[in-house]
């Protein structure tokens, strides 16, 4: 089956990295990430990765350490290029070509973030990952995410995560909870639902960009994500 999509936004939280460790990285869950992500590469699709730094460092999980908020967030922009990096090391001895591109000035260690150049990398057949947020504080990667799907020209905002699709409330403390195959952005917004924050919605809204909120821990998830097959919960315009 052929890919529904030229180009997709990945969007990986980076508390899958963990694995069963309590902090870091599992490299094995690195290494499994990138082979199924090559899978879909091989189907002729472009693809440009961003991923949360919460396996390292996130503010809310530090706030009693007395780090301002700025600084944290600063912190938490350093994790996501760690993880990054290890993502593009698990590519490469996989002989795949993929870039670094970083929002935060780290030129021994990344690319800086430039549209054309990450399009030009993208039409080359190089996996991109965007590193380091938006640069800024108090953006959350959901919205790295969306802007640099919207800025490459994506088809689509996939985000993987850990749950199979948006609840009505969490299903971990609720397992009656109720799953959506389907919403618009207005539904998200008027119910408040919480797994992406408002501003990335919202971006996504103002360009009809298409987000599908997924299980990650599914092996072949992400693959039948571009395929098109009906998984988890796709949040689209409203149908006229």
């Amino acid at each position: 089956m052929e890919s529904q999509y030229k180009r997709v936004m990945l969007k990986l939280s980076g508390e899958v990295l963990l694995g069963s460790q309590q902090t870091g990285i599992d490299q094995d869950v690195v290494t499994r990430l990138c082979e199924e992500i090559k899978e879909v590469k091989a189907l002729g699709v472009q693809i440009v990765i961003v991923i949360g730094g919460g396996n390292i460092w996130r503010y809310r999980d530090f706030t009693e350490t007395g780090i301002e908020r700025v600084t944290s967030d600063n912190i938490g922009m350093l994790a996501t290029i760690m993880n990054a990096v290890a993502m593009q090391s698990a590519f490469e001895r996989m002989k795949v070509e993929c870039r670094v591109a970083t929002a935060i000035d780290i030129p021994q260690i990344a690319e800086p973030y430039l549209r054309r150049k990450v399009i030009r990398h993208l039409e080359k057949g190089r996996i991109v990952i965007c590193a380091g947020g938006t640069g800024s504080p108090f953006f959350t990667t959901d919205s790295a995410a969306a802007l640099r799907a919207l800025e490459t020209n994506c088809d689509i905002l996939l985000k993987a995560t850990k749950v199979d699709g948006v609840y009505d409330e969490d299903p971990v403390k609720n397992p009656a909870a109720h799953r959506f195959d389907q919403l618009t952005y207005h539904d998200v917004m008027e119910m408040d639902l919480s797994f992406m924050d408002q501003a990335a919605v919202s971006l996504c809204k103002d360009s009809s960009m298409p987000i599908l909120v997924f299980d990650l821990q599914k092996h072949g998830n992400i693959k039948a994500a571009v395929q098109g097959e009906k998984i988890g919960t796709l949040i689209a315009p409203a149908r006229s």
